[in-house]
């Protein structure tokens, strides 16, 4: 298969949505908290769904669920930070995945980085991106963002991870 071919499947051998998602639990991934400033309003939810692309140039990406409320607000964005969440982080995970609530009253704290991204204090590791592309794919949105700047913890905790549905961190490694 090209590069430039998508592989579809038969509808009869499709996973059915609720097996597809239990089997992934299986899979442990990164949490991340996105940002971004629109209006002068920070806006921001939590991803899973993260990972690194290219080097040069410099890409990340991640997917937000079509259905988000919050895509609409932050999808506006040229720019946003994404934050690499750490052990004792979990409630900046849930706060930050939950609906009706002001995610960046208090006890969040933040302060303007780069390119008026919001940054959250505590995470291990930020990442201000440019956006790079942006693609509707299945039910999420695909965003590639640039890498600007980065800023890294000198100390930082393990990661916080998301595993069979509850949150969990990685030993270091000697």
């Amino acid at each position: 298969m090209s590069v430039t071919e998508t592989a579809r499947t038969p509808a009869h051998t499709r996973a059915e949505a609720d097996r597809f998602r239990a089997t992934m639990r299986h899979h442990p991934a990164g949490v991340v908290v996105v940002t971004a400033s629109v209006g002068g309003r920070p806006v921001g939810l939590t991803a899973t769904s993260f990972t690194s692309v290219s080097l040069d140039p410099p890409l990340i990406s991640l997917y937000v669920a079509d259905a988000s409320t919050t895509w609409p607000t932050l999808r506006r964005a040229g720019e946003f930070g994404v934050h690499l969440l750490g052990e004792g982080q979990e409630d900046v995970a849930v706060r930050f995945a939950s609906k009706g609530v002001d995610r960046f009253a208090h006890p969040t704290v933040w302060r303007p980085g780069p390119d008026g991204v919001p940054l959250l204090d505590g995470a291990v590791a930020h990442l201000v991106c440019t956006r790079f592309d942006t693609r509707l794919i299945g039910d999420h949105w695909l965003v590639v963002g640039e890498v600007t700047h980065t800023l890294v913890l000198e100390d930082p905790r393990p990661p916080l991870i998301y595993h069979r549905g509850g949150f969990a961190t990685v030993a270091p490694s000697e």
